[in-house]
């Protein structure tokens, strides 16, 4: 019996307890012995079954890539990676450096307080001897390659996604707080996905790790401006919660008591880009910067900018927690670019070859009905019909987009470099054409045609998606029409084409944004929006001051300026980009009070059935307090800025076009950010 015993003891005992000569309890991959004294030698059985298991992989390896080349392409490919024409040399140098990155790259580890994170080769955590085989790092990414692996996993997650949101369905959570989270919901999350919804909703009742109060009270604090157009929300806000500054105060509060814990936690990122986003509206740019660039170090700690799929290391994460922390990663990139859009800087978030892909498993939402929550209705016989929400597709076209135009930021807009005309031709050669392949292959059902409008807009974040598409070819080629980064080209000189793309572009922006507001007010108009509309109104101003008589490119100068006026009382911030326009229209002899244009329309009636707030409005917007609740716009009100949006109104004169190639358009940034207008209440 003892004979038996010992046997069995040293067929599991680890290398370090038997030099020791110790006893060893064989558990794997270390034993409590060797894990006390941090010696992290694994037992020679778990050794050995790794060892054939790693045979076992690269030999279906091998068999993996002898029949790459016909493997089809995935329904939502990757960004791809630098040009390279041939997919054969691709494949192979995308193969070389997986195995580069094999070699250099542990995988995620779980640090002294409990938290996923990581560390590279030069850390205080890391020695250049250590032995934790990459290969254990890789053995996850490799085995669930595989296309049944990943049905799976999605079918689990949709599973998971509709129990979930039956249970939400069933929960009861008091006013205002269920009708701010409804906000959220229906207008941010399909936009920016900062929040995976099923585990939220199920932790919020659970007290689970994906909740907390923090978390709450800026989804509430960011949510109260789309929420005051209901007067019974608003009177429990204004009765109780000191009109919502309450719950900003909490969260932020909240939030820095987490952080001085030294443990960061993936709600406190979620929280931290909700108040950034709330910041950079109200034209808090300190904040703004500040929350945003903290939240994008959490998700370096955290490994979160790691493609934990391919490189879990020696943390077990579950179907859920991949699906996390690919949505925080795309949502901080989403937000990383647009604030630096906003601000005028450099962004921090890159992708490259170890970032998480843009697919998301759980695509659940994407058959989700959408409607407008919140719109007040007055007309009891008609309602905006449900519409299919394809928030899912929406997003991860989105993510496409924002790595191309990542790169026109880099090479063109970037502050720091000072970018070279060399540099700009290049990365409009290189980004032209990706842009216009990510055009062709937007599905239809996300596409926005400007010329053939529906008779309704449809979701918010399917117009946004459109809207930011125009503004990025706008931006794209608005360096060139000043000459900037032009070479020397036979033939006819490519500006009139540049002037033509960017015309209809901005054109596009606002024929689009026109129709979002007639079918849900401007009080749901979210910056991005807005930004848009800012950068269309550079072209049109262009225009004037090339043509100061040309009344059509005054009349959609004008009309924009009119928007973005209605969208400063919710978002101040838009008070920057009208001193831009003020300014160059005042250099020209135009004072922006004393165009005729604008002045007669703000004399003319609003659309009927419409309530007009305010001088100059031409949407309805958020009411005050004491006035009546806006009429809902619907299909039978005709556009307040009747003028058509059409091909004519795409085309210029021909002398137009060299004397706007002397003009220097208005900066990328919205401008420089009035702090002292801190601090609006209720962003």
């Amino acid at each position: 019996m003892s004979t038996a015993k010992a046997t069995k003891k040293s067929a599991f005992s680890c290398e370090p307890c038997r030099r020791r000569k110790v006893k060893c309890g064989g558990e794997q991959p270390i034993c409590q012995r060797c894990a006390a004294r941090n010696d992290d030698n694994p037992t020679l059985s778990y050794t050995q079954r790794l060892e054939e298991r790693i045979k076992e992989l690269e030999q279906q390896v091998k068999k993996l890539a002898s029949s790459l080349p016909s493997v089809p392409g995935s329904s939502h490919p990757s960004p791809p990676p630098p040009s390279n024409p041939d997919g054969s040399t691709q494949l192979s140098h995308h193969a070389s450096d997986e195995a580069g990155i094999n070699r250099s790259f542990r995988g995620l580890e779980v640090d002294d307080k409990g938290s996923i994170t990581y560390h590279g080769a030069t850390s205080f955590f890391n020695l250049p001897s250590d032995r934790n085989g990459n290969a254990v790092s890789d053995i996850s990414y490799l085995g669930s390659s595989s296309s049944d692996t990943d049905s799976q996993r999605r079918d689990r997650l949709i599973n998971n996604a509709w129990h979930q949101r039956a249970m939400e369905n069933l929960s009861e959570i008091p006013e205002p707080f269920q009708y701010l989270l409804n906000v959220h919901w229906c207008w941010i999350q399909p936009l920016f996905n900062f929040i995976y919804r099923p585990v939220f909703t199920r932790d919020m009742q659970s007290m689970g790790p994906y909740y907390s109060h923090t978390l709450l009270n800026a989804v509430i604090s960011h949510s109260i401006r789309w929420a005051r157009s209901n007067s019974s929300t608003r009177r429990i806000l204004d009765e109780s919660y000191q009109g919502g500054i309450v719950f900003g105060k909490q969260a932020r509060a909240m939030l820095f008591q987490e952080l001085s814990t030294g443990v960061c936690t993936i709600p406190a990122i979620q929280a931290l880009l909700l108040l950034s986003a709330q910041e950079c509206s109200q034209g808090n740019s300190t904040q703004a910067w500040t929350y945003s660039g903290i939240a994008f170090r959490l998700i370096d700690h955290l490994g979160i900018c790691v493609d934990s799929q391919r490189f879990p290391g020696s943390v077990p994460l579950s179907d859920e927690e991949l699906e996390i922390r690919r949505r925080i990663y795309w949502g901080c990139y989403f937000w990383d670019k647009m604030i630096c859009l906003y601000l005028g800087r450099s962004p921090s978030l890159q992708h490259t070859s170890i970032s998480p892909s843009h697919i998301m498993f759980d695509d659940s939402a994407e058959n989700d009905l959408w409607v407008p929550f919140g719109i007040a209705q007055t007309n009891p016989t008609w309602k905006y019909p449900p519409k299919t929400a394809h928030s899912a597709s929406c997003f991860m076209n989105m993510c496409r987009l924002l790595v191309i135009f990542n790169e026109i930021l880099i090479h063109m807009y970037d502050p720091l470099s000072q970018n070279t005309d060399a540099e700009i031709q290049a990365c409009l050669d290189s980004q032209e054409p990706l842009l216009q392949q990510w055009w062709d292959q937007l599905p239809v059902h996300l596409r926005i045609d400007p010329v053939s409008l529906p008779a309704l807009a449809p979701p918010s974040h399917i117009v946004t998606l459109n809207c930011l598409y125009h503004a990025f070819k706008i931006l794209l080629y608005r360096p060139m029409l000043t000459g900037s980064g032009q070479c020397e080209v036979e033939g006819t000189s490519p500006i009139q084409r540049y002037l033509v793309e960017s015309v209809t572009s901005a054109t596009s922006i606002i024929a689009i944004f026109d129709l979002f507001c007639r079918t849900f007010t401007m009080n749901y108009c979210v910056l991005s929006l807005a930004y848009c509309v800012y950068i269309s109104s550079s072209i049109f101003l262009l225009q004037v001051q090339a043509a100061p008589d040309d009344h059509q490119a005054m009349r959609t100068l004008t009309y924009c300026i009119q928007c973005l006026q209605q969208v400063r009382q919710i978002s101040p911030v838009i008070t920057s980009a009208l001193n831009n326009i003020e300014k160059e229209l005042t250099a020209i002899g135009i004072p922006l009070e004393a165009s005729p244009q604008m002045n007669s329309q703000a004399q003319s009636s609003p659309p009927a059935g419409s309530t007009a707030s305010g001088s100059g409005s031409i949407y309805q917007n958020s009411p005050e307090p004491n006035r009546p609740l806006p009429a809902i716009s619907h299909p039978v009100f005709q556009p307040s800025f009747r003028n058509n949006f059409g091909p004519s109104a795409m085309s210029m004169e021909p002398e137009v076009f060299e004397t706007m190639s002397t003009l220097q358009p208005l900066s990328i940034r919205v401008g420089a950010i009035q702090e002292s207008e801190n601090r609006a209440p209720n962003g």
